[in-house]
């Protein structure tokens, strides 16, 4: 059996050669730099299945090593540690694609702990993922529109984790089709013909949940006027998906762990304990890891869930789907609102297709059902698609009517006015979203923060929403 090969890069010679003689002491095949560049062509060069790096380094920083591994070798599992992390360059290094976070001086116990977990995960997508998706059971699974690699593998690993009973954590971007997954899951189990009952944590108040969740006996509360099964009751024998856990209070997840541990349930004011026998899914846009490091979400109830992860891909990266999708949604939403639309022209699907997305599938079927009411028959062109779409405003918008004054006047002070209420109007259209402003603006987002910062519009490590 092959033994797995770890990368050690930092740029201090002291901490490198501390952490890899403690790795070479675990055990651990061992290969170190202190260098990005140098790093990327020994990953090139060697079978590299793990990554510790240091964030903050002179040539290349943590976060655009993880950025360049995840475009050349999605399956490298990255660790990366710092003594100056935040939680906002945090959430940049998950959204890249790195593993684990740690802060730095961290504990060596801890680092071996993520180092393994990170080796048992780059084990799983490789047996997962090896070779050419073969999937048995397309037709089965045919709301879930999709040919790209990545929906195909994911797809794939459906079929296989749907003949098992294990408890599934679905992590994924909000609009990427987590209860579509969770459903497929169900429909292709030995539950298919029982009940798929979904809760979304994040939708009903926190004082309702418990009992929705558990169910209730009459007289437990003010306004329990009856008995009530909740729905882990209605889910026996069947399957229950429990979207956006992150978001569930504490309370309520040491009573989720008990159930997850005993399959046992006791009604809201009850006094009895009732078995069940149930499928878990979970689902959550958050990244569980980070809310446990901030003891918001217990970690015993996170490895009770995670027994197999699963991970959507957000519509940014299957952008190959995107022509699929639009399809499909125009021939439903037609048939649903009895509009005759034929289709979009080449220009317009181009710019949808260069469009990064952030609400994903849910965000482009909003965007189609919303072009088929207005536009009512015909091809759909690149005129008729609103301008965050097309990734810059049009030329008309930006011009002013403007008359030079009898007196002098400021340039310098003209133009800046000018500039200012161009980057103000294309705030409001993006609603406060600096990335999409700059798009419309042609500009760099660095270069559209600089602007922001010298007009004062917001503060230095702040969105002006008013602006």
């Amino acid at each position: 059996m092959r033994q797995n090969k770890i990368l050690v890069l930092d740029d201090d010679d002291k901490s490198r050669e501390f952490l890899n003689a403690f790795l070479l002491y675990k055990g651990y095949h061992v290969v170190q730099s202190g260098d990005g560049d140098e790093a990327l062509k020994l990953i090139d060069e060697n079978q590299i299945d793990l990554v510790i790096t240091d964030l903050m380094m002179p040539k290349m920083n943590g976060l655009e090593l993880v950025k360049r591994l995840k475009a050349k070798h999605p399956g490298i599992v990255t660790i990366v540690y710092s003594a100056f992390s935040s939680n906002e360059m945090t959430k940049d290094l998950l959204k890249a694609g790195a593993f684990f976070c740690l802060d730095k001086p961290f504990n060596l116990a801890e680092m071996e702990t993520h180092v393994r977990r990170g080796l048992e995960h780059h084990s799983f997508q490789s047996r997962t993922f090896k070779g050419k998706p073969m999937i048995k059971n397309r037709a089965l699974m045919s709301n879930i529109v999709g040919e790209s690699d990545k929906i195909l593998s994911l797809l794939e690993l459906v079929e296989k984790v749907a003949e098992s009973d294990s408890t599934v954590l679905i992590h994924g971007e909000s609009g990427t089709g987590k209860e579509l997954i969770a459903r497929a899951i169900h429909d292709l189990s030995n539950r298919k013909n029982r009940n798929f009952v979904p809760v979304n944590s994040a939708a009903i108040p926190e004082d309702l949940l418990e009992s929705e969740l558990f169910g209730h006996v009459k007289g437990s509360f003010t306004g329990a006027i009856a008995n009530r099964i909740g729905r882990f009751e209605m889910a026996d024998k069947g399957t229950i998906f429990l979207d956006e856990i992150g978001d569930m209070k504490p309370s309520l997840q040491v009573k989720l762990l008990r159930v997850l541990q005993n399959r046992e349930i006791e009604a809201v004011g009850g006094m009895q304990l009732k078995k069940i026998d149930t499928r878990f899914i979970a689902a959550t846009h958050q990244n569980l890891e980070t809310l446990v490091e901030q003891k918001t979400f217990r970690e015993d109830l996170f490895y009770r869930l995670s027994v197999i992860p699963l991970v959507i891909p957000p519509l940014r990266e299957r952008r190959g789907d995107i022509p699929l999708l639009v399809e499909s949604f125009l021939k439903r939403l037609c048939s649903e609102k009895k509009k005759k639309i034929q289709g979009l022209e080449r220009e317009a699907m181009s710019a949808l297709c260069d469009y990064q997305w952030p609400g994903n599938i849910r965000e482009l079927e909003n965007l189609i059902e919303r072009l088929i009411i207005i536009k009512g028959s015909g091809i759909i062109t690149i005129e008729d698609l609103p301008h965050k779409y097309v990734g810059k405003a049009p030329a008309v918008e930006a011009r002013e009517e403007f008359n030079l004054p009898s007196g002098s006047m400021c340039f310098n002070t003209v133009i800046e006015g000018f500039e200012s209420r161009l980057i103000a109007d294309a705030l409001n259209k993006s609603g406060g979203n600096k990335k999409e402003a700059a798009q419309m603006l042609n500009l760099k987002r660095t270069t559209f923060i600089e602007k922001l910062k010298k007009m004062n519009q917001c503060p230095e490590n702040s969105l002006a929403l008013s602006c």
